[in-house]
Parts: structure tokens; C-alpha cells; sequence
């Protein structure tokens, strides 16, 4: 939706190139103002009242937003031109990157699903009796406490929260639905005079809560991987009194209706994660660092609740069956492509991507602006919530989409295992020397000089990045590597490749063909046939678990080639024609293998007839038991049948 976009200098600090911003189809530029959120206020409140404004700074966005609350116009879009573009030792330049900045914000990305999580107030505080007595106190007015000590101690006599001793065994959960295990739980028995005493205690004790305050000292194990991302679990250091307010305020404000986002969906019909019992993909269960992803049977099963959204799983899932939601592929891909043509279309040359999250990464591209030399006038920033989803085929889509680099700035708590797998993944895919780089500086400095001088790499003409994450992976990689003639080798535990067969082994059961869960595998239902497509194999391992021969091995590659999307033959066999009937019924060389090992070594085939059998189709062989001297179905001889004249006449005969 276009719109009128609203100009400013921020007291001349900088200078937006009106021509550039004005390359962007249905959207006009205002006159360039100098202090919209100051001595221009009227100005701003005035181009706010006409239809879809778009205003030029993001700095001020609650103060503008404010305005319009007050004036009840509907707030306006927000574009930041300054902090990623305006305030730069290359800003001349940066006309190409404001056009291509204006266009992302022109298109925001979908909502987010969200769940209601509720949350009555219920708090477990875990801490040395002295201080969780006191927190306790503290907090006893506004949630339900209980306090779990773990050695005895003379409990407080008010009444205002509850104490109990045992041992915490384990907890699961996050925020409004914590379930706890409690052994030797001595509750607190509130009748009698003197000192409070506890109860017998118990094991395999089961309760739960809604938030759980845990100042316990360092050294202590937390009760949760990851615990820094488990929503409704407050950790804190208790020789550290600013650390121990902090979670004692957060814990109070924990009470009430609270929305989730759903950040992940799961196709649980395309999971690889087993078949038949026998375990093959588990790539999402080795990489979420929260423990929400669990095995369920044949697929996996994802806890909304406790999933943190990092992208991990969706980046690395081999088959698509996990998607991440914000935003979704199709939405990401098309701001890469984006981004890159408004740069093009605006007299850009050769535009560089750094991905960055919206906490860490534009807090330090903030301060680079507004203290230092700011980005270079190519590189194009793109805000995502986090950046561990950002995975291969995101990466090899903007290298084919037209940029020369992709850097992903690292936050420090971004999770790096499923990056750095990716990117080295992305490194085989995208041709001789790619400028693919995670970044972690730790200073705005440090940017800078990462970004300024970096290699650029010619960019191919840009494709369109529709389709399945393994669909443009490819599709980029053939735009990547024109002139391959051989398959691309990749890391071992990639998601693409090839099967390797033994012949030697194999005996063509069919075992693998009836559980690949992708159907790469396959059989031939006329010929003792295995055939194989390539660009549809997972690498799951499925295959590899199931085979009673050790026949398979993977070979992980990306065939570049159209023989890669067409079935293959991977191994055939002469069938053994039935000695009765003709109809082909097995493989000829498993037939004769078990005559050869049967025959005459055997108690129930030591005569040529028994033998024979084994030659036979299934129905010639029901046959030939039927009508032979020893026939297993054959009975004494059926009795006549009862009739009616049968009964009366046996009734005149008495």
C-alpha cells in the first residue's frame, strides 16, 4: 500500500535523496524537514492527518504515535532512513539503499499466530531460608507463594505464604503450567503452640505453579536447559541484591493473560524422524536448546510453550516439515528479492545483505550511525526477531537474488550450532569463493571494520525465489554454479544426496523403499527393482537403520544436473519365474540362495517334493499343499447335514 512519505533532516545531520526514494512506484516524497519532533510538531501532525503518511524516522515513533492518538487519526507507517543509511561516511551514495529500505517498509510482514497463556499468580520460590523468606514476604500481597526449602528450618509463623521442605526431583513446563516433582515433601503443620513444625514427609510428591523464582547459589544446576529462555523461570544470583530485585519485579508482574507466539508449524506427515521404530532424522531434537521439540512416534512433537522461537529447527529441517512463522519463508524470501531490486531499480550497483536481529544487532548499527562512520552505503540491512533461522537456503536465495555478501550479525545469545552448520553448507552451494560471514563484534567498531573493504562477489542474474526452502536452495545453487558439470560435494549430515548400493549385499528386500519417508527410495511393482530420486532424498538415514544387509551408505551432494529430478535404477535382478504357473514371484538369486541353504539341510525339506515348493508363486504353492498326501488343511471327513425332515423324524421315532 503507497503512500506519502515524510522527509526529514534531523537538524541537517543528514540529506535523504529525494530522487531515489522517489523511484519507488505510488509513493511521494514531502519537502525535507528539519525537526518534526520538535519545532515542526504542527508540520508533522498536519502530514499525519492525510492518508497512508509514512514518516522518515523511527527514533520518535512512540512520540509521533502519540500525536496521532491524541489528534484520533490512525498512527502512521514508520521507515528508518537515518540510523541505516542517512548517517554514514558513505550517505552521498546511499540513495539506491533509502529506495530499497522504503520498499521493505512498504510491505510488512504477516502477523504472528498467538495462544492466550495464562498465568494466576502461583510462584515456588527456591532459595537459602533467610532470603526466600524474606522474597517471600515481599511478594506474598500480590502472588501465591510457597517457599520450597531444602534443609529444615524454623519457619516464619505468619501465615501470609506457605513452606515446605523436600527436594525439588524434576520440573517441566514454562510460565502458567510449571509440573512439579517433590520427594521427602514435608508440608508445614499450622496447628499447636510454639514453633511451626512440618509433617511426615513423602516421596513422589506431584504439584504445580505458575512461576518459579530460583535463587539458589551459583554452581547450582538450573532446573531447565537454556534457562534464560524459559518464559515464567526467573533465575538470579543471590549474592548479587540488583539481580535478585530484578526477577523479585518481573515475578510480580507475571500475573495475568498473556500472548504467546506461535512461532513454528509442524506437517507431522513429512517428519523423518522414524518409521517402524527405527529412529533416522533427528537434526530439530540435537539443536533446540529448550528441550520443546520431543519425539512422538513416527514425527516429532513441538511444546508451543516452551519453543522460544529461536528458528533453529525450521533452518536446519530437512524436509520442511517444521516452518518458521516469523516471518514465514515465502514472506522472507520476497523482502531478499526486495530489497535487491529497489536497490537495482535506483541505480544501485552490487548490494550486500547483513541480516541483524532487532535487539543487539540494531542497537549496535544505532550507535555506529550516530558515533562513528555508520554502514557503507551497499550493505543493506534486514531486522529479523532473531537470526538463527536464517539458514541455507535464505542465504544462497539473497546471493541469487542479486547481493554480492550476506553477512548475519551474531547477538550473543543467538544460538550458534545451527548457523554455523548452515553457513558452511550455504559455503558448498554458492560457487568458488562466496562472501558468506557470520559476524560477532563486539563493539560498533569492530562492524565497521568488518563491513568496510569486505569482498563482494559478482552476483548472477536474479532469479525468483518461489517455492519450497529446498526448492529455491537449489534453484540458487544452479544459479551459482552455471558451468558444473559434476555433483557439488557437501558436509557430512547435509540434507542432500545421494544412496550408494552395494550389489554385493543388497538383496533387493525392499526394506528402504517401504520406509523412506520422503519416497526417494522406491520399487518397481512388475521387476525386483530399487529406484532412487535424488533431489527428493532427506539423507535421513532411514535407509542406512533399516537395510538387514549394511548394503547403504549415504553420499551427501547436490547433482546439479536434470538427472537428479528423474527416477533411477539403482539396482535390478532377473525375477525367478513360478515352476507351475510362470508368473514371476522373487528375485532369482534369493530363490536359488535359499533352495541352496534349505535343501536337503533342513528337517522340513529334505525331499525333492518339500523343496519345490519354494520354487512355486504364493498360489501355486497353497495349491500344491492342498491336494498333497500330508495336506496341514486337510480334516476328517464333514458330517451330513442336519435337516428338518431329519428332527421330526427323530421325533416320530420316540
Amino acid at each position: 500500500m503507497p503512500g506519502k512519505l515524510i522527509l526529514c533532516d534531523c537538524l541537517g545531520s543528514q540529506s535523504p535523496d529525494v530522487a531515489a526514494l522517489g523511484s519507488i512506484a505510488g509513493v511521494g516524497c514531502s519537502r525535507v524537514h528539519t525537526h518534526l519532533c520538535g519545532a515542526e510538531s504542527r508540520l508533522a501532525a498536519e502530514a499525519m492527518a492525510e492518508p497512508d503518511a509514512i514518516i522518515a524516522c523511527a527514533q520518535e515513533q512512540a512520540r509521533f504515535e502519540e500525536m496521532a492518538a491524541d489528534l484520533d487519526i490512525p498512527a502512521p507507517r514508520f521507515v528508518d532512513l537515518r540510523d541505516r543509511a542517512g548517517w554514514s561516511d558513505e550517505a552521498v551514495a546511499a540513495g539506491p539503499k533509502m529506495a530499497a529500505l522504503l520498499a521493505d517498509a512498504l510491505h510488512p510482514a504477516p502477523p504472528v499466530q498467538v495462544m492466550d497463556v495464562t498465568s494466576e499468580g502461583t510462584c515456588l520460590v527456591l532459595a537459602a531460608p533467610d532470603l526466600a523468606f524474606d522474597v517471600a514476604a515481599r511478594l506474598a500481597d500480590i502472588l501465591a507463594v510457597t517457599v520450597l526449602v531444602e534443609t529444615e528450618a524454623e519457619p516464619p509463623t505468619t501465615r501470609r505464604f506457605d513452606v515446605v521442605t523436600g527436594r525439588l526431583r524434576a520440573a517441566t513446563g514454562a510460565l502458567g503450567s510449571f509440573e512439579l516433582e517433590l520427594d521427602s515433601l514435608r508440608q508445614l503443620e499450622s496447628g499447636g503452640r510454639g514453633a511451626l513444625g512440618f509433617g511426615p514427609p513423602r516421596n513422589g510428591a506431584r504439584s504445580g505453579c505458575d512461576i518459579i523464582l530460583d535463587l539458589r547459589p551459583v554452581g547450582t544446576a538450573p532446573l531447565f536447559p537454556a534457562p534464560e529462555k524459559r518464559e515464567g523461570y526467573l533465575r538470579a544470583d543471590p549474592g548479587r541484591p540488583a539481580a535478585i530485585e530484578g526477577a523479585v519485579l518481573e515475578a510480580a508482574q507475571m500475573v495475568g493473560t498473556f500472548e504467546k507466539p506461535l512461532y513454528l508449524s509442524l506437517d507431522p506427515l513429512i517428519c523423518a524422524h522414524s518409521r517402524a521404530g527405527q529412529v533416522g532424522c533427528r537434526t530439530c531434537l540435537d539443536l533446540c536448546p529448550t528441550g520443546a521439540i520431543t519425539p512422538a512416534g513416527d514425527h516429532v512433537d513441538i511444546d508451543p510453550l516452551i519453543c522460544a522461537g529461536c528458528g533453529s529447527c525450521a533452518a536446519s529441517c530437512p524436509s520442511g516439515a517444521i516452518a518458521f512463522e516469523d516471518p514465514p519463508t515465502p514472506a522472507l524470501m520476497a523482502r531478499i528479492a526486495r530489497l535487491a531490486e529497489a536497490f537495482g531499480a535506483a541505480g544501485g550497483d552490487v548490494p550486500r545483505l547483513l541480516i541483524h536481529d532487532r535487539g543487539f544487532g540494531a542497537e549496535m548499527i544505532a550507535l555506529s550511525a550516530r558515533y562513528g562512520r555508520g554502514l557503507p552505503a551497499d550493505v543493506i540491512p534486514l531486522d529479523l526477531e532473531r537470526v538463527s533461522g536464517f539458514g541455507h537456503a535464505e542465504m544462497l536465495a539473497a546471493l541469487a537474488c542479486g547481493f554480492g555478501a550476506v553477512d548475519v550479525l551474531m547477538a550473543p545469545e543467538t544460538e550458534r550450532p545451527a548457523l554455523a552448520s548452515e553457513i558452511e553448507l550455504a559455503r558448498a552451494l554458492a560457487g568458488p569463493e562466496p562472501a558468506l560471514r557470520l559476524l560477532e563484534p563486539g563493539e560498533p567498531d569492530a562492524l565497521e571494520q568488518a563491513l568496510y573493504g569486505a569482498s563482494v562477489a559478482e552476483p548472477p542474474a536474479p532469479i525468483l525465489p518461489l517455492g519450497s526452502r529446498r526448492q529455491v536452495a537449489r534453484l540458487a545453487a544452479r544459479t551459482l554454479n552455471p558451468t558444473a558439470t559434476e555433483p557439488l560435494p557437501l558436509p557430512s549430515g547435509a540434507p542432500y544426496g545421494s544412496v550408494v548400493v552395494d550389489d554385493e549385499s543388497c538383496t533387493l528386500c525392499l526394506a528402504c523403499a517401504s520406509l523412506c519417508p520422503a519416497g526417494a527410495l522406491g520399487d518397481n511393482p512388475d521387476r525386483p527393482q530399487l529406484r532412487f530420486q535424488e533431489d527428493a532424498c532427506l539423507q535421513c538415514g532411514l535407509c542406512v537403520q533399516v537395510c538387514p544387509e549394511d548394503a547403504i551408505t549415504l553420499d551427501p551432494r547436490m547433482d546439479l544436473s536434470e538427472a537428479a529430478l528423474a527416477q533411477q535404477v539403482l539396482r535390478e535382478e532377473e525375477p525367478f519365474p513360478c515352476i507351475e504357473c510362470g508368473k514371476p514371484f522373487g528375485v532369482r538369486s534369493t530363490i536359488e540362495r535359499i533352495v541352496e541353504k534349505l535343501e536337503g539341510n533342513h528337517a522340513m525339506f529334505q525331499n525333492a517334493k518339500a523343496t519345490r515348493m519354494i520354487r512355486m508363486c504364493e498360489d501355486c504353492r497353497v495349491q500344491a499343499q492342498y491336494h498333497s498326501e500330508d495336506n496341514p488343511f486337510a480334516g476328517d471327513e464333514r458330517p451330513r447335514v442336519r435337516t428338518t425332515d431329519d428332527y421330526l423324524s427323530k421325533r416320530r421315532d420316540h
